[in-house]
């Protein structure tokens, strides 16, 4: 190494355990990081730091202000922008001896194989359930070792599904993706932003020790983080002989579309999602919504489900406001015989109450797609977006 990489990772390079030869291994290594996000984030700073010589970084999401809580690679400069370029711009400025290598269209059914082939390790930085099976099926197939991390309010979950070397992958954990419906996401239940800091750095950490052989990984291990009480527990992981993967008579023997569909809607929301009245189904469009709340007499009762803090970010005019939480208390305040709208941020929530509203009889509710943040977006550009 040159005199200029000696002295930059100097202090890494005088541990025993990496000395000369562990950063020669950092450098040769090629890691590909799954989601530019939380937890893709603590991952790409620390890895560029450490001197990985060449990052592929699968993003295709754009930068938005209620990001920067937690999403600490970007900055408020960068709102609105790709996520990519913002990574790569802030990644080379902090170690422009790290080749970052682009793939603006993520991680997709089509592209997995041969994505992961390009690469010696696999982070999983990502937040939903259908491309958290994806990485793992591909890394598994692919025969890479999977660098798995999780979060969810004050909880964190790290381990390194590695199936080519005995070790379990994650659907010996999980060997199915949850009930629709059954799963909130982090707009529903919310998380602090230091946690994916906390659990991005730990798979860091274990990315670092798989490529130098240092130390012990949590292959066969599941580290659960109990931030609020500061709890940390490992749990022991066996391979199951039963799992769909990678067990002795596995169900998934390669990359199908049809494997990775999910939605966090109710799954009889998903099954039905029509109604007894064809002018009345569970869900309409953007557009449909609009209309009818801008032209039709009378005018539908537009339903805000969302938290009180919410609606001081942005309101749509002419709205009842009921949390989702407090429906159930309130339904004799909804009218039977009246059209109802119902809405939260991007439709989940207000999916949730709309079919839970026609399970009571109120069969004229319908669930608006896409949510307050998809109306800011195509009809008033003014209103504030989180």
């Amino acid at each position: 190494m040159e005199p200029e990489e000696l002295a930059r990772y100097s202090r890494q390079i005088i541990l025993p355990e990496i000395g000369v030869e562990g950063q020669e291994r950092l450098q040769a290594a090629r890691v590909l990081i799954v989601g530019m996000g939380g937890l893709g984030s603590p991952v790409s700073l620390y890895l560029a730091a450490a001197g990985v010589g060449t990052l592929g970084l699968a993003e295709f999401d754009t930068v938005e202000v209620h990001n920067l809580q937690r999403q600490i690679l970007h900055d408020n400069e960068r709102v609105g922008a790709s996520k990519l370029d913002s990574a790569i711009s802030r990644l080379s400025a902090l170690n422009p001896r790290t080749n970052l290598i682009p793939h603006s269209t993520g991680v997709t059914v089509e592209n997995a194989r041969e994505l992961f082939d390009q690469y010696d390790i696999i982070v999983d930085g990502t937040d939903n359930f259908p491309t958290r099976y994806l990485n793992n099926d591909a890394a598994y197939f692919a025969k890479k070792p999977l660098v798995y991390g999780s979060i969810f309010q004050f909880e964190g979950q790290v381990s390194v599904f590695a199936p080519q070397v005995g070790g379990p992958c994650y659907r010996c954990l999980f060997p199915e993706m949850p009930a629709p419906g059954t799963v909130p996401n982090c707009e529903q239940a919310g998380v602090l932003g230091a946690l994916p800091g906390i659990i991005g750095s730990y798979q860091a950490m274990e990315t670092i020790k798989w490529i130098t052989g240092t130390g012990e990984p949590l292959v066969g291990r599941l580290l659960v983080i109990d931030a609020l009480r500061m709890h940390h527990r490992t749990l022991r992981l066996k391979r199951d002989p039963g799992c769909p993967l990678c067990g002795e008579q596995p169900r998934v023997t390669g990359l199908s579309a049809d494997t990775y569909n999910w939605s966090c809607a109710p799954a009889d929301a998903v099954e039905n999602p029509g109604s007894m009245d064809a002018d009345y189904p569970t869900e309409i469009s953007i557009e449909e919504a609009h209309r009818r709340l801008t032209t039709q007499k009378p005018r539908p009762l537009l339903l805000d489900v969302r938290e009180e803090f919410e609606r001081d970010i942005a309101t749509i005019p002419g709205h009842v406001a009921i949390p989702m939480k407090q429906v159930p208390a309130r339904l004799n305040q909804l009218p039977r015989d009246r059209e109802i709208i119902v809405h939260c941020h991007h439709g989940g929530r207000s999916l949730q109450v709309t079919q839970f509203l026609r399970s009571k009889g109120y069969q004229k509710a319908q669930n608006m797609k896409g949510g307050i943040d998809q109306w800011a977006a195509q009809y008033d550009p003014s209103m504030r977006r989180y």
